[in-house]
């Protein structure tokens, strides 16, 4: 399934750049506008419903904060359970966590333990709003393995194709970006 030109103008056109943000030489793309554009946000959440309708998924896990609302949407959209990926420290339950690196140190994810025990061998969609360098979604794809469920596909909603998180996290588990960025 892909995007008309029509749909890609209506996403593209929705997202912000914000120049020198959270540093200079970056351009941030900001997402918070493509969620207050009733349009753009109903063409991306029917756009992921109707890729991943079949692949029959138990659950998808967001990555802490804004996979919670692409992830939450859809999950409802299919009728299936929403699993929090969180940053250490935010969950209440007994949890696993994953470290990895940053551009200057390390941090760290975590999932409950039992967050997808209810269904032996659960199939998961992770979702997040952007890939850069794939440190987190990585982590986040290897959490999901952990807690005994299987990955079966990274989805973001901007993948930035001159860094090397696709490429990287292609090893763990299928990846998908409805808007690339060169």
């Amino acid at each position: 399934m892909t995007l008309s030109s029509t749909e890609r103008k209506i996403i593209e056109n929705s997202i912000r750049d914000i120049k020198d943000f959270p540093k200079q030489g970056i351009v941030f793309k900001d997402i918070t506008t493509l969620l207050g554009d009733k349009e753009a946000f109903g063409v991306t959440m029917n756009h992921f419903y109707q890729r991943y309708k079949e692949y029959n998924l138990d659950y998808i896990a967001g990555i802490d904060a804004r996979g919670f609302i692409f992830g939450a949407a859809l999950a409802q959209m299919l009728g299936i359970g929403f699993v929090p990926i969180r940053k250490k420290g935010k969950l209440p339950y007994t949890t696993i966590s994953e470290k990895y690196s940053l551009e200057y140190g390390m941090d760290e994810i975590e999932v409950h333990i039992d967050a997808f025990s209810a269904i032996p061998n659960a199939k998961v969609l992770l979702m997040d709003d952007l890939i850069a360098t794939g440190g987190t979604a990585r982590a986040a794809a290897k959490l999901i393995n952990q807690a005994g469920a299987s990955c079966l596909e990274a989805c973001f909603i901007i993948g930035l194709n001159f860094l090397d998180g696709q490429k990287n996290l292609k090893e763990i588990t299928n990846v998908y970006s409805l808007i690339e960025v060169n």
